[in-house]
């Protein structure tokens, strides 16, 4: 069969009070977004709680690929929708039931299946009630076809049929991604590495409605253009759904070098944090970010310790550092790496700065008191090498 119409469902936007049109009217600019890549015609609209998309010409794969990566979208509905006729009325029970069987037949044609119908009757002006239309498309369904038999509780097949300001049957309903429309919750800074966690903290916040912008501390010669090139193609990961972002590219070797010459060699990696979230809270400043997001959880390393991770946040003073994953195993962070097609990139044998300088025994108890004196040996150069570094920030757009 020829879908010419998808059904899309939301979640948490309709239990929205006065003010859910602002995400409905968000969800319908970013379905829109991602159908401008798309090769075939569409026209989004939203009426009473239902949004839809009318195609013409267009690739179905593609296209539910492309609403897959919708923040805000649960359900993708493949549908036929037939608009009321002229004099503002819809198919009558003949009419329905002759559209039902016809999609029955045209999207299976292995009749060997059970099945139940399930009405929706919005429109209250049609004259039979849901109960009993069910009721009758099902029996028209049994004798059009033979091989196909009831089943209330477990069918293979459910098939629905909506009487709204439009005529819905749909079977089928592809899972979206869920969270709430891009642009509905303001910008955050993402400290973004070549790992695999920090893509998907950024996935993980993006999902709620937050605009991405992310930094990169970039250390050459001893990070290459691959290791440049790997964080570049991670960023072009989370912009898939976010629809742009903007990646601060900031050159960090004269200040890791500096901490390395003048601090102890135990706390090398919790300094060097400290001065990462200094530097991206300053840009989260000059950019309206209205938090930092990280990639961090607890205990995973000798630098996301309960004690560690209260050293490295203590310098962010002005806005909240948002932790997606703090409370995250290894091994569920890895399953959303796959699931949004970042694990391969994330595992390329490419070093950032964070693993250069890697003390052999780090300190995982840090005292911020300590760390605090040890930082005054820095105080004759690190705030012009940080000025500097800022100064020179590369700054790369990223769209999917």
């Amino acid at each position: 069969m020829q879908y010419h119409a998808f059904v899309i469902k939301y979640a948490e936007i309709g239990v929205k009070g006065k003010n859910r049109y602002i995400f409905e009217e968000a969800l319908v600019k970013q379905i829109e977004r991602v159908l401008s890549k798309c090769d075939g015609e569409f026209n989004v609209t939203r009426v009473n709680g239902r949004m839809y998309v009318d195609a013409k010409n267009f690739d179905f794969n593609e296209t539910v690929d492309q609403l897959k990566t919708v923040f805000g979208v649960t359900g993708i509905c493949p549908a036929v929708s037939i608009e009321r006729n002229g004099d503002g009325n819809l198919p009558d029970v003949a009419g329905i039931s002759k559209a039902v069987v016809d999609f029955v037949d045209g999207v299976y044609p292995d009749k060997k299946k059970t099945f139940k119908v399930k009405v929706r009757r919005v429109d209250k002006s049609f004259p039979m009630d849901s109960m009993e239309l069910a009721a009758h498309l099902g029996g028209e369904i049994l004798d059009a076809y033979d091989e196909m038999t009831v089943d209330v509780h477990n069918p293979d097949i459910l098939i629905n049929v909506e009487i709204r300001e439009k005529l819905n049957i749909f079977s089928e309903v592809i899972p979206g991604p869920g969270g709430m429309p891009i642009g509905t919750a303001g910008k955050a800074m993402l400290l973004l590495s070549g790992g695999i966690d920090s893509p998907v903290a950024g996935y993980m916040i993006a999902k709620r409605g937050v605009d991405i912008e992310a930094v990169y501390f970039n250390a050459p010669p001893y990070t290459s253009e691959k290791a440049k090139q790997k964080v570049i193609d991670l960023a072009g990961v989370i912009a898939k759904y976010t629809g742009k972002v903007r990646l601060h590219v900031i050159n960090f070797t004269d200040i890791q070098m500096y901490i390395y010459k003048q601090c102890p060699h135990d706390e090398l990696t919790i300094i060097m944090r400290r001065y990462m979230m200094r530097i991206a809270d300053i840009i989260a400043g000059q950019t309206g970010c209205m938090g930092l997001v990280t990639g961090e959880s607890i205990g995973q390393v000798a630098s996301q310790t309960m004690q560690s991770l209260m050293c490295t946040g203590e310098v962010v003073t002005d806005i909240p550092v948002y932790r997606p994953l703090i409370a995250f195993d290894k091994q569920d962070i890895v399953d959303i790496s796959y699931k949004i097609d970042a694990y391969e990139t994330s595992i390329l044998p490419y070093e950032d700065c964070c693993t250069i300088f890697v003390a052999k025994h780090p300190v995982t108890k840090p005292r911020a008191e300590i760390i605090r004196k040890h930082e005054e040996n820095l105080t004759e150069k690190i705030d012009e090498l940080v000025k500097t570094a800022i100064e020179t920030d590369e700054v790369i757009v990223i769209e999917k």
